[in-house]
């Protein structure tokens, strides 16, 4: 096995047991920042159009890749194991598994104790909707959606640039992400200018999202979850979504679970309808949430021992 493989398992490793500290200085934020200066920037002096907008995409995420491969390529020329280190933090910075986790059983927690209201404030810390009234399904269906999102591309896409292209490339989709979660709204403010930064992710996400398509049966029966429906779901209602990918993951999980996902949600007051993705066998549970956590860590391994004996195969030609 080559350093870029240990090193992406290290960090696994690391984002599993240590999560996303607050305290701690992510690069994300870092990218966060540079986009809202930027976009006032651009967006003050070219305009909204498509075209800004994709001169604004393309510095954001052409300068982090080019940042990170200068900061490695000097770190390098100090110590091969000072560069290794970072490529380590690097990559467990990419990772999010550790913090959906967290962030899902503070979820999970708080409706166990019957304390509804911080369930729905831990709810926002990891959703775009509204969560101030929503009840206790809704809840659930909020955090099961999440981590089957994240598992996408909080996990398997950035392994995947990691396994492909080290540190520089998976960051390079992070900021990517970034701006999608920034930028990508169908809204007036953002219809044309994030037109690139979505579309950007959603085609940087096509291949890891179809791959992971393959790999969940297997985690759904590591789980002791419905492998064959999670196929056969995610089959069915993963092209549901306007988007190409954001169906898939949800689909699978819920033909995993043998409930129904999707619906109506509020963002800001005004309504959004998601299409309806599984069948409604039974209602969801709180119990859902932690069942969703273990099959995007099932997954998760499967990806990474899938990634890593591709790209050993590969390095041994």
């Amino acid at each position: 096995m080559d350093e870029l493989i240990y090193c992406a398992a290290l960090a696994l490793a690391i984002d599993r047991v240590a999560g996303d500290p607050r305290w701690l200085p992510h690069p994300v934020r870092l990218i966060g920042f540079a986009a809202v200066h930027l976009e006032r920037i651009i967006a003050g002096r070219l305009g909204r159009s498509r075209a800004s907008g994709a001169l604004f995409t393309g510095v954001i995420v052409g300068g982090t890749f080019a940042a990170v491969w200068g900061l490695l390529f000097l770190a390098d020329g100090v110590s091969h194991w000072l560069m290794l280190g970072m490529t380590v933090f690097l990559f467990y910075t990419a990772f999010a598994a550790g913090d959906l986790d967290g962030e899902s059983a503070a979820v999970f927690r708080s409706l166990g104790s019957g304390d509804a209201g911080a369930a729905r404030r831990a709810l926002s810390m990891i959703v775009g909707r509204d969560t101030g009234s929503l009840g206790e399904r809704e809840i659930v269906r909020g955090a099961v959606e999440s981590v089957a999102e994240g598992t996408v591309d909080g996990v398997l896409s950035p392994l995947v640039f990691a396994i492909i292209g080290g540190a520089p490339l998976a960051m390079a989709y992070k900021a990517a992400n970034t701006l999608d979660s920034m930028v990508g709204h169908r809204n007036e403010r953002y219809l044309q200018f994030g037109w690139a930064s979505a579309r950007l992710d959603d085609w940087l996400n096509f291949f890891p999202a179809r791959l992971a398509r393959l790999i969940y049966p297997g985690a759904a029966l590591l789980c002791g979850l419905n492998a064959r429906r999670c196929w056969s779901i995610s089959m069915r209602d993963g092209r549901k979504s306007p988007s190409p990918n954001a169906a898939i993951s949800e689909a699978a999980l819920a033909g995993a679970l043998g409930v129904q996902l999707g619906g109506v949600n509020f963002y800001q007051g005004k309504e959004e309808r998601r299409p309806y993705l599984g069948d409604p066998s039974r209602d969801l549970e709180p119990a859902d949430i932690r069942r969703a956590v273990r099959w995007m860590y099932a997954a998760s391994a499967l990806g990474f021992i899938l990634l890593a004996s591709m790209r050993a195969l590969i390095v041994m030609r």
